[in-house]
């Protein structure tokens, strides 16, 4: 029973992995891209380790996979924020078809200032 439900947790984790490697090639812009490149990847490898805590079954492997996980959960949102940021202020183009560009009005390219969207002090 354990060697099914490894196989099928490795089997789950690849075809995420395989689906954001697809998305990587197919999708229009660097903010798409990267958006398949952290959910997709960061799902599949969490499926993997899992499979790898269940397979070995050791309190010390298990302990292992739960650090790396909240790892990869901790580093890869604000690595992928950190670089999304810096290539919209680096001006790289979006895709024609994005709707939404919620920093439009609040950063100026020109002055970097990131207008905050409270209303601080005058």
């Amino acid at each position: 029973m354990r060697e099914i439900i490894v196989a099928s947790l490795l089997i789950i984790g690849s075809l995420f992995i395989l689906i954001a490697a697809i998305g990587i090639v197919r999708l229009p812009d660097l903010f798409t891209r990267m958006h398949a490149a952290t959910k997709g990847t960061s799902f599949g490898v969490v499926l993997m380790l899992i499979a790898v805590g269940v397979y070995f079954g050791n309190v010390r492997v298990i302990l292992e996979v739960i650090l790396v996980i909240s790892f990869i959960y901790l580093t890869a949102p604000i690595a992928c924020h950190m670089i999304a940021r810096a290539a919209y202020f680096l001006d790289i183009p979006m895709w024609e078809g994005t709707v939404v560009d919620e920093l439009r009005d609040k950063y100026d390219l020109h002055k970097h200032e990131l207008k905050s969207g409270r209303n601080g002090p005058k």
